[in-house]
């Protein structure tokens, strides 16, 4: 076996001067973190289109893949929703690999050094994510944000599901919602006549012609590099960028780190966009009968800059009634919901029926667990669904046009009639994602969607998302294709075609 490389053992030592009682808890946790991170990129390995991949066969063994220069790689039966670390060890050419990153040295494919120092740092963050997590006192949370500080592991599916490169433990404990800090966000003046600013910016972020535009501490001192006035606290949220401010909005701040898999800045095209985004979503949500709240964007400002812009949301706790509860899908394992095959289905039901009457309509939600929320009734039983952040939907004029529905006056990478790029979009996000991850299994997935499929909208997106493969974003060919741009995409075995073993290929 092989130990990893310095991102653990910097973690370690910075744990032993910041809180020297986690250390034994930390090295517990490495164990699982690194099986976790191994999973997710043996899924990878598994299922993503590599280029050095040339076959791929399975039997009762496991899995084998054959490398183009003549290597084989071997591990077990790789179920491409599952959400267990069931990869404790990978073969390559008979050499036993437990971690993830001295798994991706080994095979020395084009640009695997730089993510793979990235699969070291989330292993490291995953551990000390695990150590430092405290159950929450009085059972079910209260707050929106104590929900989401409940998503310890991060992404389900991605390697980088807990990458931070460029945090200190000393950071992640401060800004990292799973440790669950209050967050003193900055301000930063700038003059109304010198930012791009859509919609009606709240009274109490200016300072008379000046917009106090936030900014999260991590971007003041790494990347803007100057003092901030001090701002409201705040809470933390599942993307680490977006807090919410008890009694008032979601923040989403610009932070230019990346974190997954993007770099988390805002661009000035999000920022124009998002009002026009705001009033179209708002009257698609009038249409869907009450099953679907979009949350509105109450402004969105940049000083003309990517790293100096924020938006401003209403919280999603606003949709949820007496005795409800709002919480995105992707923390739905701490209700218990995930455990009902009733249940399940029945959220299987609501989110494809919202999803795919939208997407007939011509708007395709990029549906996955931290955007898609939620509402609960007391005993648990999905109500009706709450959608945020529209910055990365996909809207076709076409199918607008066809049910009569204005097309908003956007232009760019949002608007498209390309009916592959709508179809991946939201099956991608919501079904190889959101579901996904809260079914847990591709047993447990298929049984949700084949229970829910009767009562589905016939429209001929239902039957593309019921023959063929199901799409799904090729993460790790992505990271290790840097000057690829744009989504590019797995074709993963599809619940409902293939027999419940879905790792035969």
């Amino acid at each position: 076996m092989h130990r990893p490389p310095t991102a653990e053992a910097q973690v370690a030592a910075e744990l032993a001067g910041l809180r020297p009682g986690l250390v034994p808890r930390y090295a517990a946790e490495l164990p699982g973190a690194r099986a976790a991170v191994l999973t997710r990129l043996w899924r990878a390995l598994a299922h993503e289109p590599l280029p050095w991949i040339v076959r791929r066969a399975a039997g009762a063994h496991g899995l084998a893949l054959w490398l183009a220069d003549g290597r084989t790689l071997r591990g077990p039966l790789a179920d491409p929703y599952a959400t267990d670390a069931y990869a404790t060890v990978v073969f390559l050419d008979g050499r036993g690999y437990d971690d993830p990153a001295r798994l991706l040295l080994a095979l020395a494919v084009p640009n695997a050094s730089g993510l793979a120092e990235e699969l070291a740092h989330s292993v490291a963050s995953l551990a000390l994510s695990r150590a430092g997590r405290t159950e929450l006192p009085g059972g079910r949370p209260r707050w929106d944000w104590e929900w989401e500080q409940r998503v310890v592991d991060g992404h389900p599916f991605h390697p980088n599901c807990r990458s931070r490169p460029g945090f200190s433990v000393a950071e992640q404990f401060a800004y990292g919602p799973e440790h669950r800090p209050v967050v003193q966000l900055g301000t930063v003046p700038v003059a109304a006549s010198e930012c791009l600013l859509t919609g009606a910016w709240p009274a109490e972020w200016r300072d008379g012609d000046r917009l106090l535009i936030p900014v999260h501490p991590w971007q003041a001192a790494h990347v803007l590099k100057s003092p901030c006035e001090p701002g409201p606290s705040a809470h933390p949220l599942m993307s680490l960028r977006t807090l919410a401010v008890p009694g008032g909005p979601h923040v989403k701040t610009a932070l230019s780190a990346r974190l997954t898999s993007s770099v988390r800045d805002l661009s000035v095209y999000s920022v124009g966009a998002s009002a026009t985004l705001s009033a179209f979503a708002e009257n698609l949500s009038d249409r869907m009968g009450g099953l679907l709240h979009i949350t509105r964007t109450l402004g969105a400002a940049s000083a003309n800059s990517p790293d100096l812009a924020a938006v401003l949301r209403e919280s999603p706790q606003r949709f949820a009634g007496p005795g409800e509860y709002v919480l995105p899908v992707a923390a739905l394992a701490g209700t218990g919901l995930p455990d009902s095959p009733g249940r399940l289905a029945a959220l299987a039901r609501l989110t494809l029926t919202v999803g795919l009457r939208l997407l007939e309509w011509g708007v395709a939600l990029e549906a996955h667990g931290q955007n898609l929320l939620v509402v609960l009734s007391g005993a648990g039983d999905p109500l009706r669904l709450v959608y945020r952040d529209l910055a990365d939907i996909r809207i076709s004029p076409a199918r607008l046009a066809r049910h009569g529905i204005t097309p908003p006056d956007l232009t760019g990478r949002l608007v498209t009639d390309d009916v592959s790029a709508l179809r991946r979009k939201l099956f991608g996000s919501l079904v190889a994602g959101a579901l996904a991850g809260a079914a847990g299994s591709g047993p447990a997935l298929r049984a949700a969607l084949a229970a829910a499929l009767p009562d589905l909208p016939r429209t001929a997106d239902l039957g593309a998302l019921c023959e063929g493969p199901l799409p799904a974003k090729a993460l790790t060919l992505m990271r290790l294709s840097p000057r690829t741009p744009g989504d590019q995409w797995a074709a993963l075995p599809n619940p409902l075609v293939l027999e419940q073993d879905t790792s035969d290929q």
